[in-house]
């Protein structure tokens, strides 16, 4: 057997900014340090130093002007753009993906380990939360339609055991879809929380907060709706492709909206708050990890990623996503029925290190290939 270095590529869906699936990506290249990224858009001015130093591979699409801001409207040409990159050479492939990453072309005699933050979304079960009606205009509507079954048929094709020799999923809930969509067994890994940038000390306030990505299935609506009508303080934090319909939802609230907060904003948002409500049925959800770190409680629909992290000592879970629902828990906490305390949310957790996912990833890695 040769003695050389086993040539890595870390394959990634876009590197468009810094949200958990990027902070993923470090922990990952931590254990590679000589790996080579693939991507089909990059922003060099919106990723991490950690990300920019490794050697960056884009495809055809970062040609195309405006692409590392409007990427998602090329969505019919992702799996070619991915399938269109030569890894000849390479002896391990590692995909973090939630669109078309996975079905990048393996070589022959390469292992290919997928760790697989959610299935496509936008064509499987979220589809009418993308392209419903009142989501987008009747001729894109109508185009998704037409591309749904040709997109699932691709994202069948290149989970299967030829292309990808394990799977990876992040949480119990994505290894349930996997299985439902792809026909695959999988592995859980669950990400982890920076324990050190929220142990600073907490001095809770009466305000509540929504905090993360502004995406049509976090269901924000859900919460300003409950939170105009219990006229209780609630803080909207966050950004994205929602951005403008919840800004709309605001107006004429006393709700108060905090665009794109820096990580100093966020650190203290979550160490003030009365509780970071979390109406959305997630992958698996990084921001009540980042809560509970910070100490405090998370108010979440009983469903999706949350089940895996919040428990009954850290939080309060509603059984639907109606703004009936969520008002009842969020009631149910300033009655004081419910008793939280700072400790149990942390020690939750600690539960969720980065040292733990690298010791399970390079575990699971190791169980196919051999070499690193």
């Amino acid at each position: 057997m040769s003695s050389r270095e086993p040539r890595v590529a870390v394959v990634h869906d876009w590197l468009t900014g810094m949200r958990g699936g990027e902070y993923v990506l470090e922990a990952i290249l931590d254990l590679y340090p000589q790996a080579e990224i693939f991507t089909l858009v990059c922003d060099p001015e919106r990723i991490s130093g950690k990300i920019g130093r490794h050697k960056i591979h884009t495809s055809s699409l970062q040609k195309i002007p405006g692409a590392t801001t409007r990427y998602r409207h090329f969505l019919p040409l992702m799996p070619r753009a991915i399938e269109a990159f030569d890894l000849s050479g390479y002896d391990l492939v590692l995909s973090s993906s939630h669109c078309v990453a996975k079905g990048i072309r393996k070589p022959q005699s390469a292992v290919h380990v997928s760790y697989v933050h959610s299935p496509m979304r936008y064509i499987w079960d979220r589809f009418e939360d993308y392209f419903g009606s009142g989501r987008a205009s009747i001729p894109v509507r109508v185009a998704a339609n037409v591309l749904r079954g040709k997109l699932q048929k691709w994202d069948r094709r290149t989970s299967t055991k030829a292309n990808l020799d394990l799977i990876l999923a992040n949480s119990k809930f994505i290894s349930d879809r996997i299985l439902e969509f792809w026909g695959r067994e999988s592995r859980v890994v669950h990400p982890f929380v920076d324990l050190t940038r929220f142990a600073g000390p907490r001095s809770p306030g009466d305000f509540y907060l929504v905090f993360g990505a502004f995406a049509p299935y976090k269901r924000v609506d859900l919460a300003i709706e409950a939170f105009r009508r219990l006229h209780l303080p609630l803080i909207v934090a966050g950004g994205g492709q929602d951005a403008d319909r919840i800004r709309d939802l605001v107006k004429g609230t006393k709700i108060e909206l905090l665009p794109n907060p820096t990580n100093q904003e966020v650190e203290k948002l979550y160490s003030q708050c009365r509780a970071l409500v979390f109406p959305g049925i997630e992958d698996f959800g990084i921001t009540p990890l980042e809560a509970m770190a910070a100490g405090a409680p998370v108010i979440t629909i009983d469903a999706g990623g949350a089940r895996e992290t919040v428990t009954k000592e850290t939080g309060v879970f509603f059984g639907e996503q109606t703004v009936e629902s969520l008002t009842g828990a969020v009631l149910a906490l300033e009655r004081g029925d419910v008793k939280i305390t700072e400790s149990a949310c942390r020690r939750r957790a600690a539960d969720f290190t980065k040292t733990r996912f690298q010791r399970e990833f390079l575990a699971a890695v190791g169980s196919v290939y051999g070499p690193r």
